[in-house]
C-alpha cells in the first residue's frame, strides 16, 4: 500500500491551490465492520510520529516549584502554578481562552486534584486533561515526545481523521506518518488494516485523494 500513499500525497500537493499558509496534510480513513456504540471499539490514542508534525504545538505545563522552572527551561509555552489554577477557577471565560489556546497539558501528579477541580470542566470536554508526571520528572524528553504527537480518535463515527504532517514536508516523511497511524487499526482491530473501506490524503483547504 505504501505506492498507493506516496501517489496519493503527491496528488493531494499538486490539487491544492496557493494559499498565504502552509497547509496541514491529513489521512482520513474509512473504517467498515465496527459499530462505535460498544466503548470497546471506540478508540482514543496519543501517536507519535516518526517524521514529526511539522507544525508547531502548544504545550502547557502544570507544576510548582522545581519542576515549573525545569519546565520553562524546556521550552513549554505556558507554565501554570498553584496559584494560577486558582486565578483560572474563578475565571470560567479565561480557563476556556487557555485551553483553546494549546493543543498538550502535562501536571505535576501531586496537583491533579486542584486541576480536576479549577479547570476539569473545561479540560474534560476538550479531551485536554493532563497528563500526570511525578514531580521528580525531567520534562525535556516529554516537551520533545508531545511536539511530535498526535490524537487519533474513532468516536461516534467508524472514522479516523489524523494531521500527519504539512505540505512542505517531503512525501516519503508523510507516507511514514500514514503508515503509523495504520499501526493503530492492526493493534485495535480485529481485522487490522483490512477492515479500511476507504482512505484519502488531503491538505487543510484542498480536495482529497484517494488512497483505496
Amino acid at each position: 500500500m505504501k505506492q498507493e500513499i506516496l501517489e496519493a500525497v503527491k496528488k493531494a500537493k499538486e490539487d491544492a491551490k496557493p494559499r498565504n499558509f502552509t497547509q496541514s496534510i491529513d489521512v482520513v480513513i474509512n473504517i467498515k465492520d465496527l459499530d462505535v456504540k460498544k466503548p470497546e471499539n471506540r478508540i482514543d490514542e496519543e501517536v507519535f510520529l516518526p517524521q514529526g508534525r511539522g507544525k508547531d504545538v502548544r504545550i502547557a505545563f502544570i507544576a510548582d516549584g522545581e519542576l515549573a522552572l525545569q519546565a520553562k527551561n524546556a521550552g513549554a509555552d505556558l507554565v501554570i502554578t498553584k496559584s494560577d489554577l486558582e486565578e483560572l477557577g474563578k475565571d470560567r471565560k479565561e480557563a476556556k481562552r487557555m485551553a483553546n489556546q494549546y493543543n498538550f497539558f502535562v501536571a505535576q501528579a501531586d496537583m491533579m486534584p486542584l486541576v480536576g477541580r479549577f479547570l476539569g470542566p473545561v479540560l474534560g470536554p476538550r479531551k485536554k486533561m493532563p497528563k500526570p508526571v511525578p514531580a521528580s520528572a525531567k520534562p525535556d524528553p516529554i516537551i520533545d515526545r508531545l511536539k511530535n504527537t498526535v490524537n487519533v480518535r474513532i468516536k461516534n463515527q467508524p472514522v479516523i481523521q489524523a494531521l500527519v504532517g504539512t505540505q512542505e514536508m517531503d512525501d516519503e516523511r508523510i507516507a511514514e506518518n500514514i503508515e503509523t497511524i495504520l499501526g493503530i487499526l492492526d493493534r485495535n482491530l480485529e481485522k487490522g488494516r483490512n477492515q479500511i473501506k476507504s482512505m484519502y490524503v488531503k491538505t487543510s483547504m484542498g480536495p482529497v485523494a484517494r488512497v483505496i
